[in-house]
């Protein structure tokens, strides 16, 4: 019996709801498979918890999270408090905290699923977006001074290491080498940010050297916002900064049909500590408490937090169950359908137990 302790962190809005979803069919590969169990631990740190401790987590939060194999986090941010104290209270510090340098940010159009995108349909777009997540423009260096005076200034430095930089090159070119076309798209912005980013190009030219059998490009992240929407299927892998690839994989997620279909890795490749996976889609506060959240890019995510532990297997099985359920119409409102959470919850458990591969 392979066992895996899990800390899940539900926290705001809608997030309480989709990692329900996916503890619920975590359950029902655990029972299906027989050989693997999941021992679930959960955490109520959140927007709530802030209201009534004054921080979005224990001053030991990160000492409590080591030991898990993984985290499994919901979303954070409330109408009532201010984004930069949701996101650098609770997400942000444990993602720096347990140096989870690659984010990782899979997208394709799911059997049943509309893309935006005119004629592109399943296998049309298979992206994977690797975005550089412990430095950049989300290092937290600046400030502001003379607050509420005329001359008020607020600086925002963007730090970006020469380790830092090729590290995350070298991962993004080896997924590259991983897939199938090995090939690998590096976004940066040279042409304006004559530093950090001239940089970021020289490193990928040095890093690219180590592996001749990936072919790869380099795009301004303006001119890759066309080329994702115009020429989709001459993407595969795409490497960027925090900031870029923020926005990129938001875009792609759209693309794809909706951001509730987007999951996210936050991963520490040194797995000196456990890495953390999560629903790009955030809390979405229009829609809790409806039960209609779309609990797909939880059970991806879900599914990328199980290849990371080695459970290919069961990754392999919980995608195909997803796809079963999306092809079968069997979709939230996000995505043209009017099923609800827990509908699209029960369908996938079901596939999950009915399917023989």
């Amino acid at each position: 019996m392979r066992e895996y302790a899990i800390a899940a962190i539900p926290a705001d809005g809608i997030g309480p709801e989709v990692i329900g979803a996916g503890i619920t069919v975590l359950e029902a590969l655990q029972q299906r498979l027989g050989d693997v169990r999941f021992t679930v631990t959960s955490f109520d740190w959140g927007s709530d918890y802030y209201k009534r401790h004054g921080a979005m987590m224990p001053a030991d939060g990160l000492a409590i999270l080591k030991p898990f194999d993984a985290i499994y986090f919901g979303a954070v941010g409330a109408p009532d408090v201010p984004d930069h104290i949701t996101l650098w209270g609770l997400r942000l510090p444990i993602c720096q905290g347990f140096d989870q340098y690659a984010n990782v940010r899979p997208t394709r159009i799911l059997p049943g699923i509309t893309s935006p995108l005119r004629h592109a349909g399943p296998g049309d777009l298979d992206w994977v977006i690797v975005r550089e997540n412990s430095e950049g423009e989300y290092s937290g260096h600046g400030g502001r001074a003379h607050r509420g005076l005329p001359e008020e200034v607020g600086t925002e430095v963007a730090i970006f290491t020469r380790v830092g930089v090729t590290r995350i090159m070298r991962y993004a070119f080896r997924l590259a080498q991983a897939r199938p076309r090995k090939l690998l798209t590096v976004v940066t912005k040279s042409n304006a940010q004559r530093h950090g980013m001239v940089m970021w190009d020289e490193i990928a030219a040095e890093v690219a050297r180590e592996f001749p059998d990936v072919t790869w490009d380099k795009m301004l992240v303006d001119a890759m916002t066309v080329r994702m929407t115009l020429k989709p299927r001459s993407i595969d892998t795409v490497v960027a900064t925090n900031l870029h690839a923020d926005i990129l994989s938001d875009l792609a997620g759209a693309l794809a049909g909706s951001l509730g279909v987007a999951p996210t890795a936050n991963i520490d490749p040194e797995r000196r500590f456990p890495s953390m996976f999560e629903p790009i889609h955030g809390s979405a506060f229009d829609i809790t408490g409806k039960g209609i959240a779309n609990p797909v890019a939880s059970f991806w995510t879900a599914a990328q937090m199980l290849e990371h532990l080695g459970e290919a297997e069961a990754a392999g099985r919980l995608m195909r169950a997803v796809e079963q359920v999306t092809a079968a119409g069997i979709l939230t409102p996000d995505v043209g359908g009017t099923a609800t959470t827990r509908q699209v919850t029960d369908a996938v458990v079901d596939a999950i137990y009915s399917s023989n591969v």
